[in-house]
């Protein structure tokens, strides 16, 4: 099993998890969902969740082959995707692959295809982060404006080591924030959406602004109220509805 599914609906989404999460840390939103009308479909990255023993190089375009490939098991023809951080650069790289299959984007907090540019004080942080708890928890308070419960703040540090390997956090990071490709996509006329929170200092409005609202000529922008980086937990409710009001239409 490499992935989880809700709904059984015409319209099928396959929705990526972030670099501390896993096709599990969607599941405080699928209560929200609308499975009459959508087939959503959550896969695991090599080294998280069911796949946490599956080896690989950790690279965009192997995480894209990957949801491609299960696309094709799942007679998934044309999907829409969703991506949360840095599966919102796997799912322009899918895009950036197979342009032909994609129907529509959400990205939500998404990390542009562009990579994200660290000064040495952030880059020491976030590369710690494979080995060290308290890294990943600075990097999730931070990221959510520093306004949340220690209580929480443990749980999604807990959630990451438990669903995720030292070897994918580390890959990974490089992938996401080294990775530019943003030349393959520019201009591409999907319809996307993006989403951020008002409290998210480092994926926040300004960014969208200057990547993906300048790469997408059919892109728009919404803030979400009371949430950072992790919308998923902080408001679960208010995303799921931003998400299928636009995928409605598309």
């Amino acid at each position: 099993m490499t992935h989880e599914e809700y709904g059984e609906g015409p319209h099928a989404v396959i929705a990526l998890h972030g670099w501390f999460g896993s096709a599990a840390a969607w599941r405080t939103v699928r209560p929200h969902l609308n499975g009459a009308e959508f087939r959503y479909v959550f896969p695991d990255y090599r080294g998280y969740g069911s796949r946490l023993h599956e080896t690989g190089d950790h690279t965009l375009k192997e995480a894209a082959a990957d949801v491609l490939a299960l696309a094709d098991r799942l007679g998934l023809e044309r999907f829409s995707l969703v991506g949360h951080s840095m599966g919102g650069a796997v799912m322009q790289r899918v895009l950036a692959d197979a342009p032909h299959r994609v129907r529509a984007m959400v990205g939500i907090s998404p990390v542009p295809a562009g990579g994200v540019p660290f000064d040495d004080q952030a880059w020491a942080l976030f590369s710690g982060a494979a080995d060290e708890p308290a890294n990943r928890r600075v990097i999730v308070d931070m990221t959510t404006g520093n306004r949340l419960s220690g209580v929480w703040l443990d749980a999604v540090v807990a959630h990451s080591r438990r669903h995720s390997t030292p070897a994918a956090v580390a890959g990974f990071l490089q992938a996401w924030a080294r990775t530019d490709f943003h030349a393959e996509i520019k201009g591409n006329p999907v319809e996307v959406k993006v989403i951020v929170g008002e409290h998210d200092p480092a994926l926040g409005a300004d960014v969208m602004e200057a990547t993906f609202r300048q790469w997408y000529p059919r892109c728009e922008l919404e803030v979400l109220s009371n949430a950072g980086h992790y919308a998923i937990d902080e408001t679960p409710v208010a995303l799921a509805t931003s998400v299928e009001r636009f995928l409605t239409t598309r």
